[in-house]
């Protein structure tokens, strides 16, 4: 049986996946802090293991997903959830890059995780995976998390660097904090609403992630993102017209500056990313139009039931 071991297992991505690899009847081990509220989560289908170093050497994974990190937007960056940032990225990659270099009859495709943050703020200029870093604090977290991850390569371990937009799904990620206001009619856009957002439908993720995992040519870094990025104000727009409802109203900028901080550089400015290396690869995107994501993800009524838990 084909394993795979997931950190991040619990939070929104890492969910769809165990159950995508449940479904293909793959063992699935996942690393947590807290081994019997994920064990009660996840179902005993999963195996929760706080320690790598616990999973059998006869069921050692021949994929890895690391996605584990603290949200970014889970609250004001002070220095205590700003060290939280670094630990919960970082500090997991060099656990797992440990793991691979510990193995001696196993070599895992590393599938890891990164963010479209680490271009910057750069306008409305194109970025493909040539571009350059940016400079601010979201950029140099994703550059450590990344070098992080490629210190295994050393060891011939193939791996794919996934820069992530806003994941796009039922039952969790963005999604979630923004439907109760639009559903209430309150929805809108932040600052001039000109700040470019570059997103990806849930299922086109893990269709990605698939697709390197399948073609064992491919590493390095891949943009998962829509070939089709969008505005705020018409990301506002589009969603309040897949809900049927408007979504006018605007937030200014200084009081999103006002009451989040220095996070609030995450809402006022973007990065307009296109998936260039996934593309010229072949991969073909189910959803590249966000109002068809949308549609898929809320109905054709503005509604669709949550996935329903793993078993």
């Amino acid at each position: 049986m084909a394993t795979v071991l997931i950190t991040g297992g619990t939070g929104f991505i890492g969910g769809a996946l165990y159950r995508h690899y449940l479904n293909r009847n793959w063992q699935v081990f996942v690393l947590t802090r807290e081994v019997a509220r994920a064990q009660q989560r996840l179902g005993q289908a999963v195996r929760a293991v706080v320690n790598l170093q616990d999973i059998p050497p006869e069921s050692a994974p021949q994929v890895i997903f690391n996605l584990a990190g603290q949200n970014l937007a889970s609250g004001r960056w002070t220095r205590t959830r700003k060290r939280r940032f670094v630990e919960s990225r970082v500090g997991v990659t060099q656990q797992v890059v440990e793991y691979i270099n510990s193995l001696t009859d196993a070599s895992p495709v590393l599938i890891s995780g990164s963010a479209v943050g680490y271009y910057g703020a750069r306008g409305a200029t194109r970025l493909d995976e040539q571009a350059s870093a940016g400079e601010e604090y979201q950029s140099r977290l994703c550059q450590a998390w990344e070098q992080a991850a490629l210190a295994t390569e050393a060891a011939g371990t193939r791996v794919c660097l996934m820069r992530s937009g806003a994941v796009l799904g039922p039952d969790g990620g963005p999604l979630a904090g923004l439907l109760p206001a639009f559903r209430r009619g309150l929805g809108g856009y932040l600052g001039d609403g000109r700040q470019w957002l570059s997103w990806i439908h849930i299922d086109d993720w893990i269709a990605l992630a698939q697709h390197l995992i399948d073609n064992p040519k491919l590493h390095g870094p891949f943009n998962a993102t829509s070939p089709h990025p969008q505005t705020n104000r018409d990301f506002a727009k589009t969603l309040g017209q897949a809900l049927n409802r408007p979504a006018r109203l605007r937030i200014p900028g200084w009081l999103v500056r006002l009451t989040q901080g220095e996070m609030a550089h995450l809402f006022l400015t973007g990065q307009r990313v296109l998936p260039q290396r996934a593309l010229d690869s072949g991969f073909q995107f189910r959803y590249p139009h966000l109002s068809d994501a949308l549609t898929d993800i809320l109905g054709t009524h503005g509604e669709r039931p949550p996935i329903a838990p793993g078993p």
